[in-house]
């Protein structure tokens, strides 16, 4: 139970901090159908669920091994999440009520992964920190810690959709612009610290 709780708490850290996955399944709390937002809810769940047993179990390993693979990923990524940041800042969401909120399943499942899976910073932040912690657990605590991790991803998506459709009455198209101005800064912020930790990278292996 202690790894399961330990795994718990780790894969809230992991998933708490808003970036792209979040403000997808923000906006479609704002702007969809209770139905259709726990049904997000459990995409995404989905993508992080696997993105995280992934980086557990190998993805971690395979950089933390290769330090020319670990600079290459970091700087890419560094810059990839910068770009993301600054188009959030600039983004102009609005909440517009008359939009058609019944999008297909297969695009819900499309916008899913690509936040997912190829954000450069889910990825980066996945591999390092599920990667060294694998190192550091003894025998088969490996798995209930990740099973806490799963846990903590279902906790959150559900339970954060479903307090954002709740009140989504309160929000207002002001209220999101400064969501998404938070968001790109605390994004941009990630992005400058990968591109830091690169250099770190590169003048280690001179």
């Amino acid at each position: 139970m202690y790894y399961l709780f330990q795994g718990l708490l780790l894969g809230l850290a992991y998933v708490a901090p808003i970036g792209t996955q979040n403000m997808f399944v923000i906006n479609t709390a704002l702007t969809q159908k209770r139905k259709r937002v726990l049904l997000t809810a459990l995409i995404v769940c989905f993508f992080d669920i696997t993105l995280a047993v992934a980086c557990f179990y190998g993805v971690g390993a395979l950089i933390s091994t290769h330090p020319l693979i670990q600079l290459i990923v970091v700087g890419i990524g560094g810059l990839v999440v910068i770009w993301l940041g600054i188009g959030l800042i600039r983004s102009r969401s609005s909440l517009d009520t008359g939009v058609d909120t019944n999008i297909p399943i297969g695009k819900i499942i499309t916008t899913a992964c690509v936040v997912t899976w190829f954000n450069p910073h889910a990825i980066i932040d996945g591999s390092m920190l599920f990667g060294t912690y694998r190192a550091t657990l003894p025998g088969n605590a490996g798995t209930m810690f990740i099973i806490g991790v799963s846990c903590a991803s279902a906790l959150w998506w559900f339970g954060m959709s479903t307090v954002v459709n709740l009140f989504r009455a309160k929000f207002t198209d002001k209220l999101l612009r400064i969501i998404n101005i938070v968001c790109g800064i605390i994004i941009v912020f990630y992005g400058c610290k990968l591109l830091y930790s690169g250099i770190q990278l590169l003048q280690n292996m001179k």
